[in-house]
């Protein structure tokens, strides 16, 4: 992840929980006391946010301590310790509910991903993420596919062209459609295509698509559709996959197979902060 954009992003976060101040612990905590307090996992799973956890407390106390158990993308277990946060009171309390926020979210789609990747099964083909995520956690969304397993899709309008139905139908067809996006396009710019029938396919080979996307389309009908697409063409199947079908799709020749569920329909993972009484016993209030 892009440390500046981190943090500056975890900072609108803590400036939209905390506002002017923290009325209660600004009003029972005045004196600078320090105090611990410790991440518990309450559920397995796939552990992501280290740099969440680093960087939420040092933005209210640049010298408050961290110590971490894990790493990004570890196997976690009930009950594990993940992390200890030692500094004043105030930061603790300050900073808790955001960063346990985004360390569970990113977690569950740590979590998710891992899940989708073992049952696909297929080690020719990626999962990757869609740009199905919530507004102004993109970067974390897409970074905690990669800590699970998975590969990430664009990452926005910005970096890749993509040809959906939608483009198709306003500029009149595929070809039209390629046509147009040739004659601006740098060389150093992808062209992808989504299709949903065999002429379809067949026109977005001719146009010269650098990506074929088969959209909606079940795995017998991909394993034909395939067989349109010269090796040099990369393929991806989306639409209408679940982690309950998925494993149906394996073998079935495509490059990556992008799930907007990954960022969409989560859960976060169970993760609890609780305060230490006594740091080296680990004896919990």
């Amino acid at each position: 992840m892009n440390a500046l954009k981190l943090r500056s992003s975890i900072e609108q976060f803590l400036i939209e929980d905390i506002g002017e101040q923290d009325l209660t612990t600004d009003l029972i905590f005045t004196d600078g006391t320090e105090g611990e307090i410790v991440f518990l996992a309450k559920e397995a799973g796939i552990f992501c946010g280290e740099d969440i956890i680093r960087t939420g407390f040092a933005l209210l106390q640049p010298d408050v301590q961290v110590e971490l158990f894990v790493e990004d993308g570890d196997s976690i277990s009930v009950g594990q310790r993940l992390a200890v946060v030692s500094g004043q009171i105030s930061t603790l309390l300050k900073g808790e509910r955001v960063v346990l926020n985004l360390v569970q979210r990113m977690s569950g789609i740590a979590t998710l991903t891992r899940k989708a990747v073992e049952t696909l099964g297929d080690t020719e083909t990626r999962i990757c993420d869609t740009r199905k995520t919530t507004p102004g956690l993109r970067m974390i969304e897409k970074y905690a596919v990669r800590c699970g397993g998975g590969f990430n899709h664009r990452y926005g309008l910005y970096d890749g062209v993509m040809i959906k139905d939608n483009h198709i139908s306003f500029a009149g067809s595929i070809t039209e459609a390629v046509e147009r996006v040739r004659k601006s396009a740098g060389h150093m710019v992808k062209m992808e295509v989504e299709t949903e029938a065999r002429t379809q396919v067949l026109e977005a080979v001719e146009a010269g698509a650098d990506v074929i996307m088969f959209d909606n389309r079940t795995p017998d009908e991909i394993i034909e559709l395939k067989k349109l697409v010269p090796d040099h063409i990369v393929t991806e199947a989306s639409g209408g996959i679940t982690l309950e079908n998925l494993a149906a799709y394996r073998d079935c020749g495509v490059h990556y197979i992008s799930l907007g569920f990954l960022t969409h329909s989560y859960k976060a993972l169970d993760i609890s902060v609780k305060v230490t009484a006594d740091a080296e016993k680990g004896i919990l209030i």
